[in-house]
């Protein structure tokens, strides 16, 4: 049955393109993820903070190289896009950005990003965040992205802030973590806003809000 709107994003930027190089600032550049990235990303699991927040594990480079290799077949099929985040010096890896859930049609996303022990304090995060959210509005035309994370997350908070993703509320209960469920906070960021004119939602006596790393 035909769709009475049209698509919002072609499913053929993904189909029919290879995933792009982006850069994020003097020192980052986001590339694919290649095979031999695996035993970086096997330690950057071993890290308890990346482990508590995004509860994933890797027990061999083997499984992380799976992985990699996973994240690296779902561009051609419109699912997700994941970078790996590297210092454009030494071609280290020191972090991950994804646009996640992606649904074409609808132009809607999520990001998802994380900074290995080694690199933080060096503003990765939203540098890697606002070079993956340009690229998403601006490149390909998506409408609306989400980011989620825990109440008890106050770093992804503080990113979340410096993007422009605007504080929408709180899903309650909503993300099973090792120490139980979390409520989670709802950022969002649609085509055309400016960072700079995003203001913090008050949610009741939640003054402070908390967020991730």
């Amino acid at each position: 049955m035909p769709r009475s709107i049209p698509a919002i994003v072609a499913a053929e930027v993904f189909t029919r393109t290879a995933q792009p190089v982006l850069p994020a600032g003097e020192d980052l550049v986001l590339r694919p993820w290649l095979r031999r990235d695996a035993e970086e990303v096997f330690t950057a699991f071993q890290d308890p903070l990346i482990q508590r927040w995004h509860r994933r594990t890797a027990e061999t480079v083997e499984e992380a190289g799976e992985l990699v290799a996973a994240w690296g077949r779902t561009w051609h099929g419109g699912v997700d896009a994941n970078w790996a985040v590297t210092d454009s010096r030494s071609g280290r890896v020191v972090g991950r950005a994804s646009i996640l859930g992606m649904e074409p049609p609808h132009g809607t996303a999520a990001v998802a990003y994380w900074v290995m022990p080694g690199a933080r304090g060096r503003g990765i995060a939203p540098r890697a965040v606002e070079a993956v959210t340009a690229w998403a509005f601006d490149e390909v035309g998506f409408h609306r992205l989400e980011l989620r994370h825990s109440v008890h997350n106050e770093q992804s908070c503080r990113v979340a802030g410096k993007c422009g993703f605007l504080l929408e509320g709180v899903n309650r209960s909503a993300t099973l973590h090792e120490d139980g469920w979390h409520d989670m906070h709802l950022h969002a960021r649609v085509r055309g806003d400016h960072p700079a004119e995003t203001l913090p939602l008050a949610l009741g006596s939640r003054a402070r809000h908390r967020a991730e790393p």
